[in-house]
């Protein structure tokens, strides 16, 4: 059976007879459902204030917003009360096929063009040409009167050596940036105006007010993170990350780069990510590092998106040319450097003495050789244990001990966002406990596992669930597991980025969110998590997907997970990201 309309709507839009995809129309803000009580705005904190732009710079924005509010509701959401949100509220589908629904609810069909994966999501990287190259002879288009919508009708060129991004007509796009201010005046909710800020930094970067656009993304990705979703935040930062490049900032660009590209997003995402930190790269001339992500882009599209072969054309000429006068720059760097991330010691043997010790990345020893058994450094410390001891000590990376091994742990987890899980008997009774010893979490459970994005699996009576940091139980203890299986193979203990969990109950499966709520019944012989849908599995081995609110999309038909997928990309076509 093929997907109804509906289904197709709520991945973004309509599919046409001609396979292209139509957004739907703008609307307002949807009124909430009866009974269901608006959500309040309250002062901005200073905490959250708009980065203050320089005295030009504001008189710009003052003159072009004049009706923009002093005081905007701050982003001050968490993501258990953004969870609770009408579906009006749905993530921002700005990135192709993460415009499905977030995890926590979805846009009803004909929702409005601002919470689908309408043309306006695809501003910053809508069809580019080369400079020059525009098309004198196509007929003048009409610009649809919603400035989202208006901003995706501009054809960018792509200049060919600065890989940056040019507006065909300036008056036009200054236009659409005012358009914007209008919609901000009255978005209130976090999530419309972390798109509409980042969506306005777009047009400014563009048009070369660069303070501007830079005090617009900072506060749009303030909006995204209090969101707690993955898709609305890694488009935050990038298109944070962009208006940095064009400032030369390319320490913070490319860490915000580095950041956003999370393996849980979709591949369309992925490869913009790719693409555009690629550019920051040329930028610096680190040239092999800017054609290792092209590569990267090119490999994650596998051929299926002419424009951006087009748009790598134009930069990997732009490379050669630059290459042939100054070479290919220093190597590529790690994730991990550019992240910043500390290279911790890692654990060596002494086969004379067999025992264990830690060596830095060049190989010189850093602790001595004196630990029976050693686990790997996370956040900078690790549990060891000496050969006349039963019970684990925690060091820091000189070998410092600070937490003693008379403290009694016979058996103990990895840190992970500050905490550990440890056990006095090694069997049970396991609790959570910082870096100091203190604890956080009082023992009562027979099993843990580490913590992800603010969240634990934890076992208690035969049963798996999930608590907090603070230890607030937020999924009951009523599974028989909690393993989140995700499209790339992987397996996660616990929950996703984007704050979904696979649950199993009697052999079936099914998802809760991290408020605990139940997405998807267990009821399904196989589930998982794709970067846009829940893909399920029926006891005949027939393949379907249901949506991020748990809705039917495509009926278990298929006879393999791949055959869904490929209907799915189907559904998104001719979408793509904003950065």
């Amino acid at each position: 059976m093929g997907v109804p309309p509906p289904a197709a709507e709520r991945l973004g839009g309509v599919t046409s007879s001609a396979g292209t995809s139509v957004a739907p129309e703008p609307e307002t803000t949807p009124e909430p459902p009866a009974g269901t009580a608006e959500p309040q705005a309250t002062a901005e904190p200073q905490a959250t204030a708009e980065p203050q732009a320089t005295p030009g710079a504001q008189a710009t924005r003052e003159a072009r917003a004049t009706d923009e509010p002093k005081a905007m509701p701050a982003p001050q959401a968490t993501p258990e009360e953004q969870a609770t949100r009408e579906p009006e509220n749905a993530p921002e589908p700005e990135a192709g096929p993460e415009a499905v629904n977030s995890p926590v609810s979805q846009p009803r069909a004909g929702d409005g063009a601002d919470e689908a994966p309408t043309p306006a999501e695809q501003a910053g990287t809508a069809p580019a040409v080369p400079a020059g190259e525009a098309a004198e002879d196509e007929p003048a288009e009409v610009r649809p009167a919603d400035p989202e919508q208006a901003l995706a009708a501009f054809r960018w060129r792509l200049h060919p050596e600065t890989l940056r991004e040019e507006a065909p007509d300036p008056a036009a796009l200054r236009e659409v940036r005012d358009g914007l201010t209008t919609k901000l005046g009255s978005a209130l909710d976090n999530r419309s105006r972390a798109r509409l800020l980042s969506l306005r930094s777009v047009a400014s970067r563009i048009l070369g007010d660069l303070d501007d656009g830079l005090a617009d993304a900072r506060l749009a990705l303030t909006y995204a993170e209090a969101t707690g979703e993955l898709r609305r935040t890694a488009l935050a930062r990038a298109r944070l990350a962009e208006v940095l490049r064009w400032r030369g900032e390319y320490a913070e660009a490319d860490r915000l780069f580095a950041e956003a590209n999370s393996p849980e997003l979709p591949d369309r995402l992925r490869a913009a990510l790719h693409e555009h930190a690629g550019r920051c790269c040329y930028d610096q001339g680190r040239l092999t590092e800017a054609c290792l992500h092209f590569e990267r882009a090119l490999d994650l599209r596998q051929g299926e998106d002419a424009e951006l072969s087009a748009r790598t054309v134009v930069a990997l000429d732009a490379v050669a040319e630059r290459a042939a006068t100054g070479g290919f720059g220093p190597k590529p760097r790690s994730r991990e450097a550019i992240l910043g991330h500390e290279r911790h010691p890692v654990p060596t043997f002494d086969e004379e003495q067999e025992l264990w010790g830690y060596a830095d990345a060049d190989g010189n020893l850093v602790v001595e050789h004196r630990y029976a058994e050693v686990q790997p450094f996370r956040e900078g410390l690790a549990w060891v244990r000496r050969p006349e001891a039963s019970r684990w000590a925690l060091i820091d990376t000189t070998g410092a001990a600070l937490i003693e091994a008379n403290n009694g742990y016979r058996a103990v987890g990895s840190f992970s966002e500050g905490l550990a899980w440890v056990s006095m008997d090694g069997k049970g009774r396991w609790m959570a406990v910082d870096p100091t010893n203190i604890v956080k979490i009082p023992p009562g459970y027979e099993d843990a596992r580490p913590f992800r994005g603010g969240l634990a699996a934890v076992r208690q009576n035969g049963g798996w669930g999930a608590v907090d940091r603070s230890g607030q139980v937020v999924v009951p203890t009523r599974y028989h597991g909690l393993t989140t299986a995700l499209a790339d193979g992987r397996q996660v203990d616990g929950f996703t980025e984007d704050g979904l969990a696979g649950v199993e109950l009697a052999g079936r499966r099914g998802v809760v969110d991290r408020t605990g709520r139940v997405l998807v019944a267990p009821v399904y012989a196989a589930l998982v998590v794709h970067p846009v849908a829940f893909l399920i599995s029926d006891e005949s081995g027939r393949w379907g997907a249901r949506d991020r609110r748990g809705e039917p999309l495509i009926d278990a038909v298929h006879p393999n997970r791949a055959a869904v997928v490929a209907e799915i990309e189907q559904l998104l076509a001719d979408t793509s990201p904003v950065l």
